[in-house]
């Protein structure tokens, strides 16, 4: 499999994102459903606090990846679902690094809800991971 990065300008380097990934020859490919800041038990966490809430958020879709076989790096695809687009904004210094590390270059929407699943949820990042992929 082979994924080839599409961007024909730079400015999206600075919030870690790609306009497209171009996948060939991928057979496995996992859809996860939106992960939010909440514990083991399904119970939100980091009331209030957004850069909390990605971080959390991040860590239960890592788990979700890990459980399919999958990493942070085989994502090509992030929607992050917001309800207070400024604090997301204000906290995007936690999204850059964070992918940066990972070797994770999504093309990535960004939505502004009006609403969680839970009032205390700011956040849901959903993703669709290619697995065996490498950019080019």
């Amino acid at each position: 499999m082979e994924r080839k990065v599409i961007n024909p300008w730079t400015w999206q380097d600075q919030f870690g994102f790609v306009h497209a990934n171009a996948i060939s020859g991928g057979n496995r490919v996992v859809y996860c459903a939106g992960q939010a800041s909440v514990d083991d038990d399904g119970n939100p966490i980091h009331e209030g606090d957004m850069a909390g809430q990605i971080n959390q958020s991040f860590d239960n879709l890592e788990t979700v990846l890990e459980q399919a076989g999958a990493m942070l790096s085989d994502v090509v695809r992030l929607t992050y679902y917001v309800t207070d687009v400024d604090a997301f904004f204000r906290a995007q210094e936690t999204v850059g690094p964070r992918l940066a590390q990972a070797k994770c270059q999504p093309a990535s929407t960004l939505l502004v809800v009006a609403g969680l699943a839970f009032p205390q949820l700011l956040v849901e990042i959903e993703a669709t991971a290619v697995l065996g992929t490498s950019a080019s």
